[in-house]
């Protein structure tokens, strides 16, 4: 962004062991619901629950915008950061230092990687973690306003850097 390192210095962790099942992001198959044949439209029987693993999947390798790691790697988000109910999807995640300013890009790489993923019937709540940054209110208000977060992608310059942090970390160039 603009040059400055917030956190130069941070903590890597190793990564977590990955759950053997494969979502259907993973194998090139549709998450969609209408891409999906049903047999009866008016039966829901057949939509497959989400859990916490599957989510995590998704967003464990999106890049941290100032490091060449993965959100996994520097400890932002876990499994347990996720809490998932009646079609809400509640991430939480840890900035590395609490005055982070690429927290609000962080927080719009994982609602963009969970609304290219997710089907359209779950809502995402991305959140900063409490006590965990200095600015946690504005930034989850930020985060949670669909007209800050649609004018944001129209931002060419902001949508270069968030693809870049969304192609898997170590990648970039």
């Amino acid at each position: 962004m603009n040059g400055e390192v917030f956190n130069a210095n941070p903590t890597i962790y190793t990564k977590s062991k990955r759950s053997l099942r494969k979502s259907p992001f993973e194998t090139g198959q549709s998450l969609w619901i209408d891409d999906v044949e049903q047999q009866d439209s008016n039966d829901t029987s057949n939509v497959e629950p989400i859990d916490q693993d599957e989510v995590f999947d998704l967003i464990r390798s999106i890049a941290d915008p100032e490091h060449p790691n993965s959100l996994e790697e520097l400890r932002v988000v876990s499994a347990e950061q996720i809490d998932i109910g009646n079609n809400l999807i509640t991430v939480e995640f840890t900035p590395t230092v609490p005055h982070c300013g690429m927290s609000t890009l962080i927080g719009l790489s994982i609602r963009v990687r969970l609304m290219r993923c997710l089907p359209p019937r779950f809502k995402v709540d991305i959140r900063v973690k409490p006590g965990s940054h200095q600015s946690e209110l504005a930034v989850n208000k930020q985060l949670n306003d669909k007209e800050r977060v649609a004018a944001a992608l129209e931002n060419q310059a902001l949508l270069e850097t968030l693809e870049k942090c969304l192609a898997p970390a170590g990648s970039q160039e």
